[in-house]
């Protein structure tokens, strides 16, 4: 039986619509796994926490020393964790880890408090305004030059470290605090709707500085908890969210090339 005219051109037609379909339209790529297994350093690994993955580092100051930097010695802030990275294992002394350090302004300097090797770059930052840094409390991570470091709200800390203070060697000022002595920062909610790769730091009573890293967006709240809750850290620091990143001295585990400017590291002593 001889088809007709129109139905034989509707066939045709449908053939090229399902041709075309299957040329342009292509499945789309399995999501990659939020974890790599042994891509992190030897004193981290990865720990699940309210069904999201986090790298968490705990670091022992008495093998390892904890820094921060910005800038090499000509003053030229390094810009990237990568070009940190780069730098320092040039002259001979890599790192195991190197993470952001807290917020800054256009050009990269810090918007609080900054000391590297002693010398202090920026004042404490107490003023008001808008975005986490100015989420009060805030706060300082620091580093005496014994080695041991700490984690304290910003009024605290100015109490127990005057400006100048010798003792220093290195400290960052951020904001908010994700945990004050043992509490939830009071404005966080439980599990608010605002989520990104975050990034803190806080010590334990022992003294292990705990450095964590979220692999998936996370609330503040659940973040916090993180600190409080798991990692058994009386006060907790946030230090960046959305940019956050994250090295082992040599690759990005975590994170992209985003700009940075206080940088938080960790080599062997």
């Amino acid at each position: 039986m001889r088809m007709r005219p129109r139905v034989v051109l509707a066939i045709v037609v449908g053939l090229l619509a399902v041709a075309a379909t299957a040329f342009f339209v292509r499945p789309r790529p399995a999501p990659k796994p939020p974890l790599v297994v042994g891509e992190l350093p030897p004193f981290c690994h990865d720990l699940s926490f309210e069904g999201v993955v986090h790298a968490v580092c705990e670091v022992d100051p008495k093998g390892y020393a904890v820094f921060v930097a910005r800038a090499d010695a000509r003053g030229k802030p390094y810009g990237s964790i990568q070009a940190f990275d780069k730098a320092v294992a040039a002259k001979g002394a890599p790192v195991q880890l190197a993470m952001n350090a807290g917020m800054y302004h256009e050009g990269l300097g810090p918007v609080g408090l900054f000391v590297e090797a002693g010398r202090q770059e920026t004042p404490l930052n107490q003023a008001d305004g808008e975005g986490n840094f100015f989420l009060e409390p805030n706060g300082v991570f620091f580093v005496r030059k014994d080695g041991s470091a700490g984690v304290m709200e910003t009024a605290a800390y100015e109490a127990a470290h005057p400006e100048g203070d010798p003792d220093i060697a290195y400290a960052t000022q951020s904001g908010p605090m994700l945990v004050i002595d043992g509490k939830i920062h009071p404005r966080f909610e439980p599990d608010g709707t605002s989520r990104f790769i975050r990034n803190g730091a806080g010590v334990r009573g022992d003294g292990t500085v705990v450095l964590a890293i979220s692999r998936q967006p996370v609330s503040l709240g659940s973040f916090a908890r993180l600190f409080k809750d798991e990692l058994a850290c009386p006060n907790a620091l946030f230090l960046d969210g959305a940019i956050s990143t994250l090295s082992d001295g040599d690759r990005i585990l975590v994170g992209g090339k985003d700009p940075v400017g206080p940088i938080l590291a960790v080599r062997k002593r």
